[in-house]
């Protein structure tokens, strides 16, 4: 039949409470929920103290603290930190702290299958998801498990209200692009768009306010709400070329997450608009939004700057050529390139997740707005990786 609706969706399990001050008011009644007796507390050493002030009201029922969490979860760490549960009895884990802190309690889960209890202190959008990640000899894996998805995940917006203006912002975009990929990604259905959808009216909302003011609580609850339904969307959407080559430089040059995610994101928005402009644009007619003039890419580009964010005098024209949308669909219509950046994305041998070549760039197109060359200057990469958070 013409125009009838035809998806998928497959929702995902998980409660998740969402309110300020619910990390210290509710956060031992919602472990009360899970009937556990012995937690292992995952941090890093920098968040170790509010992860122990939180956990407080738990007494006893924490018998380990683990502090060894480090970017893109090394092997090493996970080995670890699943030695930690194992030696310590440990029935579920507690994570406190960013994706990172998340992503070394996934990789307990994966081996054990003890539930999480989840509370982000940033914008990372990695609980609310089933994915994982690990990082051996400069190779980063991923995959997908449902036993890594954090059964309980508690939201306090006053957690992020001490995080940096650059690192939130960084991690604000990072959330963005959670949503933005939700629009091609391989699972996009109109429920994820609708998340995903929500996910950028909040992060917009709330990104710019928070650099304006960082102890501003409706716009610190707009940004957290905004990465929640980034991750949500994520989950069940997947990933596309975004994530594929942000994996293949993090894991490869041990690069910043939120910050190669903020800088490589226009870039990918850039080259897709052609392909999904109508799709979004006919999701915005449905939704009774107009759409104003410029580039996603270009609008992204200005909201990641002091112009952008708060409102003086900023067009299109200071950002990059790649992201102005006539460059964009130009380079786009050669579509050639798509496929041969495709062909770098393997899947591992095991089948169990997708393994990202040591040799970043492999197989991708040299031309376009993103350079990844025969030899990436990482170097280079990194004294970029400051220009989007630099307010």
């Amino acid at each position: 039949m013409t125009g009838s609706i035809e998806f998928s969706y497959e929702a995902l399990p998980g409660r998740v409470v969402f309110n300020i001050g619910a990390a210290r008011r509710q956060l031992a009644g919602e472990v009360d929920r899970l009937d556990i007796s012995h937690l292992l507390l995952i941090s890093t050493a920098a968040e170790a103290e509010l992860a122990q002030e939180l956990a407080a009201p738990l007494g006893d029922r924490v018998c380990a603290h683990f502090t060894g969490v480090r970017p893109h979860v090394p092997n090493e760490v996970a080995e670890e930190a699943r030695s930690v549960a194992q030696e310590s009895g440990a029935q579920a884990l507690l994570s406190v702290g960013g994706g990172s802190t998340t992503g070394t309690a996934k990789a307990v889960a994966l081996s054990n299958g003890l539930p999480i209890v989840a509370v982000p202190t940033t914008y990372a959008g990695s609980e609310m998801t089933p994915v994982w990640g690990l990082t051996e000899l400069g190779e980063k894996v991923t995959g997908t498990d449902t036993r890594v998805l954090p059964r309980t995940v508690v939201y306090d917006p006053a957690l992020t209200f001490s995080l940096p203006v650059g690192l939130s912002t960084a991690s604000g975009l990072n959330a963005l692009a959670h949503c933005v990929e939700a629009f091609w990604a391989p699972g996009r259905n109109p429920i994820t768009s609708l998340l995903a959808g929500e996910g950028i009216r909040a992060v917009t909302q709330g990104l710019p306010a928070v650099v304006i003011d960082g102890l501003d609580p409706e716009a610190r609850s707009q940004l957290l709400y905004g990465a929640y339904l980034s991750g949500a969307s994520f989950a069940v959407a997947g990933s596309g070329l975004h994530h594929k080559i942000c994996h293949v430089l993090g894991g490869t040059f041990d690069l910043p997450h939120a910050e190669t995610h903020a800088v490589v994101l226009p870039y990918v928005l850039a080259f897709n608009e052609p392909a999904i402009g109508a799709r979004v644009a006919a999701d915005r007619r449905r939704r009774g939004h107009r759409r104003r003039g410029g580039a996603d890419g270009s609008r992204l580009w200005l909201l990641a700057t002091p112009g952008g964010t708060h409102g003086t005098r900023a067009t299109t024209r200071h950002a990059p050529v790649a992201f102005r949308s006539g460059h964009a669909r130009r380079w786009a219509r050669k579509g050639s390139r798509t496929r041969r950046g495709q062909a770098a994305l393997r899947q591992s041998p095991s089948g169990e997740g997708q393994r990202y070549p040591a040799a970043a760039g492999e197989g991708l197109g040299r031309r376009g707005p993103f350079h990844l060359k025969h030899r990436f200057d990482v170097d280079a990469f990194r004294s970029k990786l400051a220009a989007p958070v630099a307010l």
